[in-house]
């Protein structure tokens, strides 16, 4: 039984604050360790509960947040960096995908540095109609390629958010929002000890878990946050513009649809 933990950072516990998690924020050398004790404590987890083998991918940002020298030995690989048009390279030798450190998406009332894909660019997404962010962005992309979510974590709301698009996937609540930059998180050593128990916890609910998938051909909309983003479309027959700041592509997968935008 091999594991994927896709890992984002608004979510980690103890992280609250942009300055967190930008590159250019004066305390983003705390969310970079931060990151790594959350995924050292899901890695754990996973171990004690028989996974053979996990791999661990950055996907916030550039992909390299993450300080090397903080991880723990007992995952086999770390995905970091560019990787071109394939959101989770190393899936196809996983049985089953963790979110880990998620966020909610954009325009969540309560939710701590909420956004869907970009805070500064993208107001809202919907995916066949229906307003989306990225729990369930990547959970189509794993879904297509037959692999389930077993497990989210983050604040309170995005695990409401999981459980709408995911009923009854595990879930692990290390804080909860008030407002875009403050909330009520848990003490470090319970944070990592819960993320621990449901990560044990979904490897023994594997079984029950089904892929998301969604209706094709897959429509991906996008509402901008202002005017003067929208694409060129008149060469891209999958796209078309809707008003002054949003547009839609097709895709054959969700995937597909999300490196078109």
């Amino acid at each position: 039984m091999n594991i994927y933990i896709m890992v984002d950072a608004e979510g980690i516990s103890g992280i609250c604050d942009r300055e967190q998690v930008m590159p250019s924020g004066s305390r983003y050398q705390e969310g970079r360790e931060l990151m790594g004790k959350d995924i050292n404590a899901c890695v754990e987890g996973l171990k004690v509960a028989g996974a053979d083998k996990i791999y661990v991918r950055d996907c916030h940002s550039g992909g390299t947040n993450v300080v090397w020298s903080a991880l723990s030995g007992l995952a086999d690989y770390y995905i970091v960096g560019y990787t071109g048009e394939d959101r989770f390279p190393g899936l196809e030798d996983c049985d089953g995908v963790i979110l880990l450190g998620y966020h909610a998406m954009a325009g969540t009332p309560g939710a701590i540095l909420e956004h869907t894909m970009s805070s500064a660019t993208v107001q809202n997404y919907w995916i066949n109609g229906r307003k989306a962010g990225e729990v369930a962005i990547d959970a189509g992309i794993a879904g297509e390629k037959g692999k389930p979510v077993i497990m989210v974590s983050g604040d309170d709301k995005v695990c409401a958010e999981a459980g709408e698009w995911l009923p009854g996937v595990t879930t692990a609540e290390v804080k909860k929002g008030i407002t875009w930059k403050g909330g009520m998180l848990l003490p470090p050593e319970k944070a990592y000890a819960r993320i621990r128990e449901k990560a044990k916890e979904a490897v023994g609910r594997l079984g029950e878990r089904k892929p998301l998938v969604f209706d094709k051909p897959v429509r991906l909309r996008v509402e901008r946050t202002e005017r003067g983003l929208l694409p060129l479309s008149y060469s891209k027959p999958y796209m078309k513009i809707i008003d002054g700041r949003t547009y839609e592509v097709e895709g054959s997968t969700t995937e597909e649809a999300l490196f078109r935008l």
